[in-house]
């Protein structure tokens, strides 16, 4: 996936509604006695910008599962004038792990999903961090399940999905991998239940067990979001735009394994986005609707 061309006006007004979904998410949090924790690009955007990466269009926030579950809940109870959680438990044409955090009337929807029956809003991703084993071989075992779960799952809906961390022929082989597999799961009529319901159990397995580390076992790259958990809590305040959020405690680790270099601006060919295929802000007279090539 190529970066998006936005027009500045454009990525500035939808960087500009998601920092206030932003600010009423920190506020529900707070509320609720909810941690939180910025990763991903946002964590970056954190260090090296102080708020958003100039090109980047969305924000990564995570929680330890029972508050995870605590969030979705809360704001499908006592918010959805507002908002509503995008997750399969509410639509089961969603084809991924995380759960979103929309606005109520607006529009966004990725290239990669533009088949996909869902009503894709401007969002705050939302990832569930789960106990893994200390054990390293059950550990192991445990994220390449739960990999290949997430994976099936994306391609029950998705012929060509998102493949941002491959390049050259690695990404042409990788899809038209993905694309024998999507056709061959439609063909054996896979359930999307039965691949949500033994993720889901593989993620949660070690959560009632006291170990020492934690991870978003669905994540594009295998262990990439792994973290020890002395080295998330006691969480830490940075700045972000004209927010103070919270981030894990030591973070150099984690973004390092995930990124490298996180500090050095990534070539403009490996900078990437959410790619919109259709765009809406929700304000009818200042909405913007595109439509990438087919």
């Amino acid at each position: 996936m190529e970066l998006r061309k936005y027009d500045e006006q454009s990525l500035k007004k939808l960087q500009k509604i998601e920092l206030e979904m932003l600010h009423d998410f920190v506020d529900i949090c707070e509320k609720h006695h909810l941690q939180y924790f910025g990763i991903g690009g946002t964590a970056i955007g954190a260090l090296r910008h102080q708020g958003f990466i100039p090109w980047d269009d969305d924000i990564d926030l995570a929680f330890v599962r029972s508050d995870y579950e605590r969030f979705c809940k809360i704001v499908e109870k006592d918010y959805s004038n507002k908002y509503y959680i995008l997750r399969y438990e509410s639509n089961k044409a969603y084809p991924l792990f995380t759960a979103r955090m929309c606005k109520k009337g607006t529009v966004f929807q990725e290239h990669a999903m533009k088949n996909v029956d869902c009503p894709f809003g401007i969002f705050l991703d939302l990832y569930a961090y789960d106990n893994v084993p200390d054990d390293r071989r059950e550990m192991k075992k445990q994220a390449a399940a739960a990999w290949v779960y997430s994976k099936l799952l994306i391609l029950c809906s998705i012929e060509q999905p998102n493949l941002v961390q491959l390049f050259g022929w690695k990404k042409k082989a990788a899809l038209a991998a993905c694309k024998v597999a999507h056709h061959m799961i439609k063909l054996l009529h896979i359930s999307t239940d039965g691949i949500v319901y033994r993720c889901k159990k593989c993620c949660t397995r070690y959560n009632k067990q006291d170990t020492k580390r934690l991870a978003y076992l669905t994540e594009a790259k295998p262990y990439g979001s792994m973290i020890k958990k002395k080295d998330l809590f006691p969480l830490i305040q940075m700045p972000f735009e004209d927010l103070k959020l919270n981030f894990p405690n030591h973070m150099h680790e984690m973004m390092t394994a995930y990124y490298g270099d996180y500090m050095q601006l990534p070539p403009e060919e490996k900078r990437y986005n959410h790619c919109p295929y259709q765009l809406k802000f929700g304000d009818e007279e200042e909405s913007s609707v595109w439509e990438k090539e087919k």
